[in-house]
């Protein structure tokens, strides 16, 4: 069985790899939009058109569900995509964790690109699920593109600002940017102790398991060398392979490896990434 994950840029890892740890026998088709990328400054049509371009290419391989690990790609284009595919195969988007974070949190922050920080879309998102919980709003310019390209100078600049920048009272601060899990040791390293970082990117996994009716069941143990799927890339369209910026993170090595992803490339012990279900 294969599931299709649609973003332009190294965004779709973090999804992808805990697909590979939960269920390591599905085939992964990573459809990447390097000649696009990022999607974050593109316009909503332009979005759009790719997305789907993306999404018909992977049902014509055979794909059983869609997966956009992409805030920007979700809050633009989700709607149309379930339109077009659904009920035949679920279409699965990505939510930040607001709610969780709302909910266990006296504080809390939420980062992310300056595009989607000044969206509509997220003060919806607020006001929905904040719950009177106080929210601060923390662009981090350049921080994803700094991950795309492996460029850890960039990355470290970038955090450093944002965490200059976050309250010093928030005890919960939301990756509201499917890339920035791949930094979030980094992350937390700029942060008050105490501090617990939320993502989406297992709950979306989760759902998407949910989705096709199959059980997650036991994970596998550490090094049980047991069979995986193929993971199949596609660059604008192109055959490829993972680009060699993902290797500057662990779970993008696990991934070029073809070997089942351990949770320990998922997420560092410190990082405290709890299980959260805002998956859409």
């Amino acid at each position: 069985m294969t599931v299709a994950l649609i973003d332009s840029g190294l965004g779709l890892v973090p999804t992808t790899g805990w697909l590979r740890h939960l269920a390591p026998r599905l085939d992964l088709l990573l459809l990447m939009d390097p000649d696009g990328a990022p999607w974050g400054s593109r316009t909503a049509s332009y979005v759009t058109d790719r997305l789907l371009a993306a999404a018909r290419t992977a049902v014509a391989r055979g794909a059983r569900a869609l997966v956009v690990p992409c805030n920007t790609a979700t809050v633009t284009a989700i709607d149309l995509l379930r339109r077009e595919f659904e009920p035949d195969l679920p279409v699965v988007g990505t939510v930040p964790a607001v709610k969780p974070a709302a909910a266990a949190g006296r504080s809390v922050a939420v980062w992310a690109t300056v595009r989607t920080t000044a969206s509509a879309y997220q003060e919806r998102l607020i006001a929905d699920f904040a719950n009177g919980t106080p929210v601060a709003r923390v662009a981090c310019p350049g921080l994803a593109e700094a991950i795309d390209h492996g460029d850890k100078d960039a990355a470290t600049a970038a955090i450093a600002a944002a965490a200059e920048r976050t309250p010093a009272d928030c005890d919960s601060v939301v990756l509201g940017c499917t890339h920035y899990p791949l930094v979030a040791p980094q992350i937390l390293e700029r942060l008050p102790a105490g501090v617990t970082l939320y993502d989406s990117a297992e709950a979306v996994a989760r759902q998407t398991l949910r989705r096709l009716n199959g059980a997650v069941g036991a994970e596998p143990a550490e090094g049980d060398g047991q069979a995986v799927g193929a993971v199949d890339v596609q660059l604008s369209g192109r055959p490829g392979v993972l680009p060699a910026a993902a290797l500057a993170y662990p779970v993008g090595r696990a991934l070029a490896s073809g070997t089942w992803v351990p949770r320990a490339a998922l997420m560092s012990a410190a990082t405290r990434l709890p299980v959260t279900t805002p998956a859409n």
